[in-house]
């Protein structure tokens, strides 16, 4: 049955600035929701390591979209998330949404916390984001025409922000996904070489690609200047996530939004459009 998701209060979407959550905001703005931002500069700031901020930014609220930062396999986000959770529920949040990562061990460990509570539960244990390419610290590499990564990772089927934003505001906005796990990907693997292909032959650039050794990797994320615990988890995710634990594909997001998942190749046509990454379309 299909009902409003957010009829007793208001959606709070943590990250709200953040490549899944800003998107949900649009979406949910563009329905009428009564949504707010997670975030420490929000109105009613809201700081993961700062619990003292969690009751003021969950008053009034009935849903709560979850995307820990900086990741959900830090070292201590456990037990941070599942602090959160009881509060929500002291608070008298109802429904909740947990942003999760696809084959990490930290984040299978965060969805067994949230299904232990009595909350109306959605987990959207996502792979990859092609986002990454032009959202995160690859858009540098590729604007140089020069990228680095590890040796030895395997092919991903990334998937497009786009879709689980959508799939989120749907759990948000009805009782259809009521305490489903979604282990979501996208339409197909490729390997990251594929994928900076794709981009530089969709920007019309040479985009070269090297592998080479994780600890050489290491000191490329130095050199650029990442902070020393997002370095961390680069690697992390790099040396665990990427070792062909997550190659194989689903239909989850046909089986939440009844139409196929994005296709890289979409997404790089439509990102390469904005002109971001430089090339014949800007």
């Amino acid at each position: 049955m299909t009902m409003p998701g957010n009829s007793n209060g208001d959606v709070l979407v943590l990250g709200g600035n953040g490549k899944t959550g800003s998107r949900i905001v649009e979406r949910l703005r563009n329905l009428g929701a009564p949504v707010r931002i997670g975030s420490r500069k929000a109105p009613i700031p809201f700081d993961w390591e700062n619990a003292a901020t969690w009751k003021p930014a969950l008053d009034g609220v009935s849903t709560v979209y979850v995307a820990f930062q900086p990741d959900i396999a830090m070292p201590g986000a456990l037990e941070v998330v599942s602090s959160f959770f009881d509060t929500a529920m002291v608070c008298g949040a109802k429904k909740i949404i947990l942003l999760s990562g696809r084959g990490e061990v930290e984040a299978e460990e965060a969805e067994r916390a949230l299904q232990a509570t009595k909350a109306d539960w959605t987990i959207l244990r996502s792979s990859w984001f092609a986002q990454n390419f032009n959202e995160s610290w690859l858009l540098d590499p590729i604007l140089e025409g020069e990228v680095f990564l590890p040796s030895g990772l395997a092919a991903d089927p990334f998937v497009d922000a786009e879709d689980l934003a959508d799939m989120a505001v749907a759990a948000i906005m009805t009782s259809d996904h009521s305490r489903v796990l979604y282990d979501i990907t996208g339409p197909g693997a490729l390997t990251f070489e594929d994928a900076i292909g794709r981009i530089a032959r969709a920007t019309g650039r040479d985009i070269s690609f090297t592998a080479i050794p994780p600890e050489a990797y290491r000191e490329e994320l130095v050199r650029m200047e990442l902070p020393a615990e997002y370095v961390d988890l680069i690697m992390y995710l790099f040396t665990t996530v990427l070792d062909g634990r997550n190659t194989p594909v689903t239909d989850a997001v046909e089986r939440a939004l009844g139409r196929p998942a994005g296709s890289f190749d979409d997404y790089v046509a439509r990102t390469a459009a904005t002109g971001i990454w430089g090339g014949n379309n800007v």
